[in-house]
């Protein structure tokens, strides 16, 4: 028997290729439009538990199939899709993980508007896919608590994060939005559920709330990398906001800066000229890199063992040292100086990219504060190459750290919509192979290369990251996470030169290309391998953990 699983968004249908997938599984899909987004699925008996779908014969299909083709008549050439803006793909916040730290702790906040607060007696979360499995390791339980609490990821001062978790754990009671205290117990009212997926995304949680009149609410919301949370049945709304240079895939922006005559930041400024004004785009721009150079100082400062058990001891530090010899500084911008005053050669240069990189990511492996860019896990790699550009370039001027966060944020925009930014819907390639990419075509840009050449430079650097799994040891945020940025940062600068030493029309593959490539691979690619723990390193390592 032949079933059919439909999926839509605002009532329309867009239908791919066909493509047989393996002799278990077929899917035949048709090519309509230039924007793709939806399919239509033929399986056989050996469909998933779960699988939206209702028995046909192949009969009632090719009766369907009109129907199917309806919704495009008349459609206009362009659809929109989501609108992100580069300050959506770079967010402040508390580590160890976007996808499984911030989004959850966003959701939790986003619970809190939505219900009658005042009417609250208890509050219970349940946990499901990924967020489950690695929950204890990235934190989950932990943002959620802060989120109920009424603490927010961009302001909360660090130290007071384990001073609140402890006082919720101690009290058995939670502050419910920061107004008034409700009985809560953590290991009661966190569920985690192990074997069990919401069917939308692996990252799903569930809030609800008991009432005192006896009745209650739930809402269902999917952490989907990144720091994004959407809620169930808004998945897949669209953007309502108009950009005067919409831009949904790679060929699009190449052909906007053709026709403009201007660079991609120069594209993607005018673009964000649409949620801010030219002195708020410039000053929250060197704001989000000040958050950045602050953190790699930190972590450049701080020795000692990274939390949660695998006894983790931190490298950036005392690299740091080794690197700098004894030299005096008394702040960040004079230790920036004596850096850039240091040996430039390529052996000490090396190491520094890799420090710059390692100090985010311990600091984040520690509950620090980040920029999600565009994970958490990840958020070492644009840190770490701007840096070096700062410190290693002749050409550094200022105005290079807004040009270099605009083009990383459209980079990291387009394979969000393309693809995914989840390590958990797509291993680890769409973690550190997405913040490799957007570091690249940045550095690109800043370098002096042009349009084209900094996408080259983006389809380089992610071509080299295909099929990157995600399997962190005991679901922490530490091995090989912490060292896989320090790899992303120096393929990306590798990306950068091979790129501006290249004719961008002679590539054979297309930035476009190699997204769709990462998205049919994180299709294709084990489930085990993403953030679940269940593969690769995460269980050939045996370790004895604590909770963090």
């Amino acid at each position: 028997m032949l079933t059919i699983k439909r999926q839509e968004a605002n009532k329309r249908l867009f239908i791919r290729r066909a493509k047989e997938r393996n002799s278990g599984d077929r899917c035949v899909q048709f090519w309509f439009l230039p924007t793709l987004s939806r399919q239509i699925f033929i399986l056989n008996e050996s469909s998933k538990p779960g699988d939206l779908h209702a028995p046909v014969s192949l009969k009632s299909f090719l009766l369907y199939l009109p129907f199917a083709i309806l919704p495009f008549v008349n459609l206009p050439n362009q659809i929109i899709m989501e609108r992100i803006s580069v300050f959506d793909i770079f967010k402040i916040g508390i580590g160890p993980s976007s996808s499984h730290t911030m989004g959850p702790w966003r959701a939790a906040q986003r619970f809190l508007r939505e219900i009658d607060l005042q009417q609250v007696t208890s509050v219970q979360v349940a946990l499901y896919g990924s967020l489950a499995k690695t929950g204890k390791g990235h934190g989950t339980d932990l943002a959620v608590l802060l989120g109920l609490n009424g603490d927010d990821p961009v302001t909360i001062p660090v130290e007071d994060v384990p001073a609140n978790i402890q006082q919720i754990n101690e009290r058995k009671s939670i502050r419910l939005g920061g107004l008034r205290d409700i009985p809560f117990d953590p290991e009661q009212d966190v569920v985690f559920l192990y074997d069990q997926t919401l069917p939308y995304h692996a990252n799903g949680l569930v809030f609800t709330a008991f009432y005192h009149n006896g009745t209650g609410e739930s809402h269902t919301y999917y952490s989907i990398g990144g720091g994004f949370v959407v809620k169930e049945g808004e998945q897949d709304q669209e953007g309502g906001v108009v950009l005067p240079f919409p831009i949904d895939l790679g060929a699009e922006l190449t052909n906007w800066c053709t026709r403009e005559n201007r660079s991609i930041s120069e594209i993607v400024f005018q673009n964000e000229l649409t949620w801010r004004n030219e002195t708020q785009i410039h000053s929250d721009l060197r704001h989000i890199w000040t958050v950045m150079r602050d953190c790699i100082y930190k972590g450049c400062h701080t020795d000692g063992v990274l939390p949660g058990g695998l006894d983790v001891g931190r490298r950036a530090a005392p690299l740091n040292r080794k690197l700098l010899a004894g030299k005096p500084y008394r702040d960040v911008d004079d230790w920036i100086r004596q850096i850039s005053r240091g040996g430039h050669t390529f052996q000490e240069i090396l190491k520094w990219v890799s420090c710059f990189a390692l100090a985010v990511n311990e600091e984040n492996a520690a509950f620090s504060r980040v920029v999600t860019a565009p994970t958490n896990g990840a958020a070492g790699v644009i840190p770490a190459v701007l840096m070096y550009h700062v410190c290693f370039s002749e050409s550094f001027v200022e105005e290079d750290i807004v040009r270099f966060l605009l083009t990383a944020g459209e980079m990291g925009s387009l394979f969000k919509k393309g693809a995914t930014i989840s390590a958990a819907m797509g291993g680890c390639q769409a973690e550190i192979g997405v913040s490799s990419a957007m570091a690249a075509a940045a550095l690109t840009e800043c370098l002096g290369g042009s349009y084209a050449q900094a996408m080259m430079a983006a389809e380089i650097a992610m071509e080299h990251h295909l099929g990157m799994t995600c399997d962190p040891i005991g679901g922490l945020v530490q091995i090989p996470c912490i060292e896989r940025n320090t790899m992303g940062a120096i393929k990306a600068i590798t990306a950068c030169q091979i790129a501006l030493e290249s004719d961008p029309s002679m590539a054979k593959v297309s930035l476009d290309t190699v997204i769709r490539t990462m998205k049919e691979t994180a299709f294709d690619m084990n489930t085990k391998y993403k953030e679940t723990a269940d593969g690769g390193l995460a269980v050939h390592i045996s370790v004895n953990l604590v909770e963090c």
